[in-house]
């Protein structure tokens, strides 16, 4: 493989011709460059368009398992140094694990911790980010030093101390994203590699063969070996194995499908690669026409990590299978399999006990969300366990657990339109201050997206904001906002930009009447119907973003 690195020019400040120290597991595509004093350590992937150039400031460190991903710059400045976790000086130094992003900007001195993620074209410069922070796009973090664990938000411009130890904590889902970002990149160094190897796809299939052994001794065919599990799978089974984690395997009929009725196949306890492709292989043998999905367990968190459909109705997938993204049920056990058939205790009030039994007879599915004060600012709810029940009964208790353990927090139901994917209901239903909501009515239309089911909100307080259109948890954040003294705007986007996360804005909310600001957002949503609309919470002093909350969906 040719790889575009040269020495370092010989400057007033450097004349010591350094060349790049590259892993011989790492992947540098010939198409970016890598010049002077760079260490890149074992399994890093660095994607086409890339430029590593330290020619001025320098050294720079790159440590295992990370991915510089497209358009990527790394430079530095002559002055100014970080130490990094040798406790050596360098001018860039981005740890192990963490993931850079397209068009991303690290300019030393920069200090990137392990585990951490940059959003695409987001600029770090005389700066340090701490261990397992998730930055987001489009975002500026310049003379500061982030705290290890913070999530900053896209378009955040953070230039003080007090901006960065203010940043929200990175969510469970949060390091999720960053942990499936770094699995997608092994993913692709592995196959770039093999790729450039002519030798390395029939060597893989030779060790397939060997591996495809059941537990009776029989040996299966290599035309059963080469189609029922591609190599990919089986690279992201060992993965797994590597990382710790245990494999499980669900299967679920055609019409069960659309509503994710899946059911679990038996529990997978090898801990090699050969016993666990002949544990799949034999699940889907016994399920054949079924979907067939396998998935990572972290035993510790008691979490999915990961979920790849390896069968359909009508065969065995044969393309690459890339790692799925987990679902919104990620945080469910692997030995779950359902919950409380309990009675309800008579704790939520008759519009919510009407919301669910109007959303379970138009079919759709109900879950539960929960958030501290803090970060009800932010909108950065949780999910409670997923609610697989379908009887009003053993929805209410499901609803009541959620409630009973989160007690002191703000707890919201959400309906759920399976085949659409989409919410049709978000109602608070429990408060701090106010445990069973009993302030607020929201009824379900079977067919109105979440930001426009009808809520009649009603006040607490005169002055309080109501809206025949906003969820009851975006008038209630409107209202804290103007409390607050926050300045308020509003961005939208279309479909196709919304990927990008390229919003525009709309414009700013110059009332501080609740009532008012709450008619003007819902203007916007006129205006703006078939995009993404969002509310912006701004602190005027800091000129900072305090929430980003979508307000509205396609």
């Amino acid at each position: 493989m040719a790889v575009r690195s040269t020495a370092a020019p010989p400057t007033p400040w450097s004349k010591t011709l350094a060349e790049p120290n590259i892993h011989e597991t790492a992947f540098v595509h010939p198409f970016s460059n890598i010049i002077g004093d760079v260490f890149v350590g074992a399994n890093v992937i660095v994607a086409p368009g890339t430029s590593i150039r330290a020619d001025e400031g320098t050294p720079f460190h790159i440590s295992e398992n990370t991915n510089i991903q497209d358009g990527v710059v790394i430079h530095g400045l002559d002055q100014g140094r970080v130490i990094g976790d040798d406790q050596n000086e360098y001018s860039v130094w981005i740890g192990t694990n963490a993931s850079i992003t397209h068009m991303a900007l690290i300019h030393g001195p920069a200090y990137v911790g392990d585990n951490s993620f940059i959003g695409f074209r987001s600029t770090v410069f005389n700066a340090r980010v701490g261990e397992g922070c998730i930055v987001m796009m489009h975002t500026l973090i310049q003379d500061v030093e982030i705290p290890p664990g913070k999530y900053v938000p896209s378009g955040s411009i953070i230039t003080t101390q007090q901006q960065a130890d203010r940043l929200p904590d990175v969510q469970a889902r949060d390091k999720q994203f960053a942990h499936h970002v770094v699995g997608i990149n092994q993913a692709l160094r592995s196959g770039y590699i093999c790729a450039a190897d002519s030798k390395c796809i029939s060597t893989v299939r030779k060790e397939l063969t060997k591996s495809y052994t059941s537990n009776n001794g029989f040996e299966r065919s290599n035309d059963v070996a080469r189609s029922s599990l591609g190599v990919e799978t089986v690279d992201q089974v060992r993965y797994l194995l590597d990382q710790g984690y245990k494999i499980g395997t669900e299967h679920v009929d055609q019409r069960r499908f659309r509503t994710g009725s899946w059911q679990s196949c038996t529990p997978i306890q090898a801990r090699s690669v050969g016993e666990a492709i002949a544990a799949l292989e034999s699940c889907l043998a016994d399920h054949s026409g079924d979907y067939v999905r396998l998935f990572g367990i972290d035993p510790k968190g008691k979490r999915r990590v990961l979920e790849t459909i390896i069968q359909r109705p009508d065969g065995v997938v044969n393309a690459p299978a890339n790692f799925k993204a987990p679902t919104n049920q990620t945080n469910k056990s692997y030995s779950d399999n359902g919950y409380s058939n309990g009675s309800g205790s008579g704790k939520l009030s008759a519009e919510t006990l009407d919301q669910v039994q109007q959303l379970l007879a138009a079919g759709y599915k109900i879950g539960t969300e929960h958030v501290d004060e803090r970060r009800f600012r932010t909108g950065s709810w949780q999910s409670c366990q997923p609610i697989e029940v379908t009887s009003t009964q053993e929805v209410v208790s499901a609803l009541e657990e959620c409630m009973e353990n989160h007690q002191g927090e703000y707890v919201r139901l959400i309906g759920i339109d399976r085949k659409a994917k989409r919410r049709v209901l978000e109602s608070i239903i429990q408060r701090p201050n106010d445990p069973v909501g009993s302030s607020g009515s929201s009824k379900s239309t079977a067919s109105a997206p979440a930001s426009e089911v009808p809520v009649n909100y009603s006040a607490r307080s005169a002055g309080t904001a109501t809206s025949t259109r906003l969820s009851s948890d975006v008038v209630e954040q409107l209202q804290q906002l103007i409390n607050g003294g926050y300045n308020i705007s509003v961005e939208h986007v279309d479909q196709r930009r919304f990927r990008t996360g390229s919003w525009s804005s709309a414009g700013q909310i110059q009332t501080r009447s609740a009532q008012q600001a709450a008619a003007a957002l819902e203007n916007y949503l006129n205006q703006y119907q078939g995009e993404y609309v969002r509310l912006i919470g701004i602190e005027p002093k800091a000129k900072r973003r305090v929430l980003e909350t979508i307000i509205q969906r396609p």
